[in-house]
């Protein structure tokens, strides 16, 4: 398959619709040093992965749950199994981490864009060995409580939580842009 092909043939798979197998150990490898392959103004390396696997996923949706219910007593039983299973959806759950170095010459807005681009490489390298892959966030990517439960440092945000397994069926497509809607020339 052609890269364009691969681009078009692009979408995410829902995550509870990814089984057993995911990635193996070389697979892994291969996709994480695959996708750390970004524009990367000023040689930064602003990113990170952090793979949690789904019996670890386990672990830390129990402890998102326990930190939802501190916050909020009269949670939900649907809002605490939601925490619950955030991790542990698909076999491999790949947290992509903006390493932001503030004041340097390069924006944060570029580093935080490189970081992005990781977690776009991992859904395009997930699917170009034969996986299934989907990108979330929710709140945990925004909240640093949930960030110490990652172990994240002060300079570190979670931006993507890329899913990734053996997808179950094909993955409903969606409406997509078109080009006379999104491009335009520039004239003087």
């Amino acid at each position: 398959m052609s890269l364009i092909e691969l681009l078009r043939q692009r979408r995410s798979h829902p995550s509870r619709q990814l089984v057993d197998p995911g990635p193996d150990p070389a697979q892994l490898r291969e996709l994480v040093e695959t996708a750390l392959r970004v524009p990367d103004h000023g040689k930064l390396e602003p990113f990170r992965v952090l793979g949690v696997d789904r019996s670890h996923g386990r672990v830390l949706g129990e402890r998102l749950a326990a930190l939802t219910l501190v916050r909020n007593p009269e949670a939900s039983v649907a809002e605490l199994d939601q925490d619950r299973s955030r991790f542990d959806r698909a076999p491999c759950c790949l947290v992509v981490i903006a390493q932001f170095s503030e004041g340097h010459k390069v924006p944060v807005q570029e580093q935080l864009l490189a970081a992005g681009c990781v977690a776009y490489n991992l859904l395009l390298g997930a699917q170009a060995l034969g996986f299934g892959a989907q990108w979330i966030t929710g709140w945990p990517a925004y909240d640093r409580d949930a960030a110490a439960l990652l172990g994240l440092a002060a300079h570190e945000h979670a931006i993507a939580f890329v899913h990734v397994g053996t997808a179950a069926g094909e993955a409903p497509d969606r409406a997509r842009p078109q080009f006379a809607t999104k491009y335009r020339e520039w004239h003087p």
